[in-house]
């Protein structure tokens, strides 16, 4: 059976192809559109998977859409004609998307692809979380947590997996949501909703939780595991720009800059941010700033003992030792970890496009089971190596027509052995490779990559090639059978999320001063574990690295620079690696370093 899944007009459209229930391309269209969350008809990650798959869009059996359009215009208009008299332009809004656009999904798909209508249904919105995190998991029998900012209706749902089945058991309704919560409170610390969301993650170490109190007087815990906002703080039912109201900010006091400059006397005042302010002036400053850091932190606080609330409440109604979560909220890695921390649950399994994105592969995948009842589960999301690769001979032959000059590195072991003494000798490099990955994250086939034990790398690969802010965090990729002896992390290996870089972990004290690159300022780390046999060549890098300086991991970082997708194609990684300070870049099997074109 050959079914093309689809998620769009939101954020993160994307696309998945199945063939017999096991997924052979997937792909997000910001990858080929180059525009940052693309949230359009998905028309070119479609196209490619269905070339990855040798399929036409007429030989198609179904095409799957990630939620259903007519329930969340019913959501859309009672929530606003409850808060009627307050909110008419949320409603104008809110409703103009959707009678413009996504009403009429069935024939803006059979408009853009060769297939007939009939064939084109649709998945509700949490169904499509649960199914691409269960359906992609080891486990044969889980709990099933889904998290978002909202689907149709449902903003929190508990269900339970066996075999091929689903059963969705229970869930919290729009507006209570802590995607919309964890958004507001983006919004408030200067950063983008849906984009920056990772950012305050990155922020709340530099802070304590002072502010806890103050957080919980925006949300509501219960018994049962369950919660509600006050929504009194909230402008999200009234605007479509406004996330939070005028009582949150007689709360906590009037929002961040998003020009700020983020510092803290801890930290000092890094030399790249330009002159110091003198006396009082960097005072008022760094105060500010540690304020403002006190909020992030108190917020992943009560975020994470909401989370944990509805895990357990979740192993209390399923009885399950195992644990799939999805959803937006399951890519907050600090959360992910405490999880295991401080529930029943023995084992936690999260694909990694947990957000939108993958809501294209679990209405797939959850289409597929439906017809297929007497199927058994057909794969394991082992890897995130799904999208477009290019040989040496394609790249040669752009190489060649750009007149950028390249040594060519016939031989893999030389390859990795030569890339390792440029790490070795602080040389940041684009390391380009493979299939690129599904998801948020750079998984070792599109990512910069620098060597972790010199502490400088930190500053310089974010101010000189991310152009990012200089508080961010860098994650490890590290040998899977050496993870637990630099990190916290019992039972590393079998820990599926750690693939995708979705755990937050401690790094082991005697390991801080030997990697501090990588070592977060709470002493934490955010580890991919590498196997030889998902990823062989970057494994061997990794390798080659650990035999020249004792080291069993590198640093990772997206092979991006701030505002952009992570690279796709040689031309993108070329594009990238000119306009920043990487040393290096390696398309397959060819080394380019910063020259003049022929």
């Amino acid at each position: 059976m050959k079914i093309l899944g689809l998620s769009f007009f939101y954020h993160d459209s994307a696309a998945a192809l199945l063939v017999d229930g096991a997924p052979v391309a997937l792909a997000e269209e910001e990858r080929f559109s180059r525009k940052k969350n693309d949230s359009e008809f998905p028309e070119r990650a479609t196209g490619f998977v269905l070339r990855e798959g040798g399929i036409e869009a007429r030989e198609l059996d179904l095409v799957v859409f990630y939620e259903k359009p007519f329930l969340k215009l019913e959501r859309i208009m009672k929530t606003n004609m409850a808060a009627f008299p307050f909110g008419p332009r949320a409603f104008i809004e809110s409703t103009k998307n959707l009678f413009l656009k996504k009403i009429w999904i069935r024939d803006c798909i059979a408009s853009r692809l060769d297939v007939h209508p009939n064939k084109i249904i649709f998945s509700e919105h949490h169904l499509s979380h649960a199914a691409a995190s269960f359906f992609s998991s080891p486990f044969e029998r889980s709990a099933i947590l889904t998290i978002d900012g909202v689907g149709e209706w449902a903003v929190t749902a508990i269900g339970r997996g066996r075999g091929n089945e689903i059963e969705m058991v229970k869930e919290i309704r729009f507006p209570h949501s802590l995607g919309l919560l964890y958004s507001a409170f983006t919004a408030f610390l200067g950063f983008e909703v849906n984009e920056g969301e990772y950012k305050v993650m990155g922020m709340a170490p530099y802070g304590t939780p002072r502010y806890v109190n103050e957080v919980k007087k925006c949300i509501r815990f219960f018994e049962d595991g369950s919660y509600a906002l006050n929504l009194e703080y909230f402008d999200f039912l009234r605007s479509t720009t406004r996330t939070y109201s005028k009582k949150f900010t007689e709360l906590f006091g009037e929002p961040r800059n998003p020009k700020s400059k983020f510092f803290t006397r801890n930290t000092g005042w890094p030399a790249y941010f330009g002159e110091k302010p003198e006396g009082d002036a960097y005072n008022r400053m760094a105060e500010a700033e540690e304020r403002y850091a006190d909020i992030a932190a108190s917020l992943q606080s009560v975020h994470e003992e909401a989370v944990i609330r509805l895990a357990n409440h979740a192993q209390e109604l399923t009885g399950m030792e195992t644990l799939c979560l999805g959803g937006g909220v399951a890519l907050n890695s600090v959360a992910n970890w405490k999880i295991l921390q401080k529930t029943a649950f023995r084992e936690l399994y999260i694909q990694p496009a947990a957000g939108d994105a993958g809501g294209a592969l679990g209405a797939a995948l959850a289409a597929h089971y439906a017809h297929e009842k007497e199927e058994k589960r057909r794969f394991v999301m082992r890897h995130a190596y799904y999208g477009k690769a290019f040989s040496s001979e394609d790249i040669k032959i752009w190489l060649d027509e750009k007149g950028i000059q390249y040594e060519f590195v016939e031989h893999e072991d030389s390859l990795v052995t030569r890339v390792a003494e440029e790490l070795q000798n602080g040389q940041v490099i684009g390391w380009f490779h493979g299939r690129f990955e599904w998801g948020p994250r750079a998984l070792g086939s599109r990512s910069i990559i620098a060597d972790p034990r010199r502490e400088e790398m930190k500053d310089v690969v974010n101010t000189k090639i991310k152009f990012r802010e200089p508080y961010r965090p860098f994650a490890p990729s590290v040998l899977a059978e050496y993870a637990e002896e630099y990190f916290e992390m019992p039972g590393a290996m079998g820990q599926y999320p750690a693939r995708f870089m979705l755990y937050v972990v401690p790094v082991r004290e005697e390991k801080k001063k030997v990697v501090p690159a990588i070592t977060h300022v709470d002493g934490t780390a955010r580890p991919q574990l590498v196997f030889q046999e998902d990823s062989p060549r970057y494994y061997k890098l990794i390798q080659a690295f650990q035999e020249k300086t004792g080291v069993p991991l590198i640093l990772n970082t997206s092979f991006n620079v701030k505002g952009e997708p992570i690279v796709a194609t040689p031309e993108d990684a070329w594009n990238t690696f000119m306009k920043s300070d990487m040393d290096l870049l390696v398309l397959e099997h060819f080394i380019i370093r910063k020259k003049k074109r022929l």
